[in-house]
């Protein structure tokens, strides 16, 4: 989960304004319900009347949009992010924080955790455990549980 800073919520409006045509990913919204759209093409080839399939393929440009509009947001929010921290991190902790990144919008499932850290970095329990502390000091990462349930989420 990535969670959106408080200051992250002034990057809206750029993206309204964007001046050139959006690329947007047809097949990765189709994909989400394929069965529904296999559905859909297969009762708009019975009949003359494509109402239904015209209604039912608006909704998946619609949310094509969306998931565009998201993923630029997501791009904005870390270039801003890698601007504003980079230089405050050692190459460990940027490498952590690029695979948080990886899956986009979706986040890092279930959070990044001390041993987590180890596995990507190839490092101790001592220095994962320190290398996380300090992100979290700045309030690059939200910390959730506690004991062997700590895990950290990043801020955007």
């Amino acid at each position: 989960m990535i969670v959106p800073s408080s200051a992250s919520a002034g990057l809206v409006a750029p993206i309204q304004t964007l001046k050139s045509p959006v690329i947007l990913s047809l097949s990765k919204a189709i994909e989400k319900e394929k069965k529904q759209y296999y559905e859909q093409l297969k009762r708009a080839q019975r009949d003359l009347d494509i109402t239904e399939w015209i209604n039912y393929f608006s909704q998946v440009i619609m949310d094509a949009q969306i998931d565009a509009k998201e993923l630029i947001q997501f791009t904005l929010l870390k270039a801003k992010f890698f601007n504003q921290y980079s230089e405050q991190f050692n190459k460990r902790q940027l490498t952590v924080i690029n695979r948080m990144l990886e899956n986009g919008v979706d986040g890092f499932e279930g959070g990044m955790t001390a041993k987590k850290y180890m596995g990507i970095t190839k490092t101790s329990k001592a220095t994962a455990t320190r290398d996380l502390q300090h992100p979290q000091e700045i309030g690059v990462f939200i910390q959730e549980g506690a004991g062997r349930s700590l895990r950290y989420q990043l801020v955007l």
